[in-house]
């Protein structure tokens, strides 16, 4: 899923293996880079930042990064967005 960062979550109590874990707010976009209502809490593995766009695992894919393997969470991002283009024409450009 693409969505793209608008805040960030602070919890100083939480489960053990989430300690070190940052999460962030993220907003789904559709393709035309437009918010769909949906949002969702996830990892950060990459330092990613509030206005960026970034791709996101969800489900069991989400513990598939190194810095979120056999932790209890259900999103993680998994990239930062510099280009989207579809159809040859571009979409998005950071």
């Amino acid at each position: 899923m693409m969505g793209i960062v608008v805040g960030t979550v602070v919890s100083t109590r939480k489960n053990e293996d989430l300690v070190g874990l940052r999460f962030l707010v993220v907003n789904e976009l559709d393709q035309n880079m437009k918010e769909t209502g949906k949002m969702v809490v996830a990892a950060d593995s990459l330092d990613a930042g509030v206005g960026e766009v970034v791709l996101y695992a969800s489900g069991s894919s989400a513990r598939q990064t190194e810095a979120t393997k056999n932790r209890p969470v259900d999103a993680t991002i998994m990239a930062i967005v510099d280009e989207l283009a579809i159809d040859g024409r571009s979409r998005y450009l950071k």
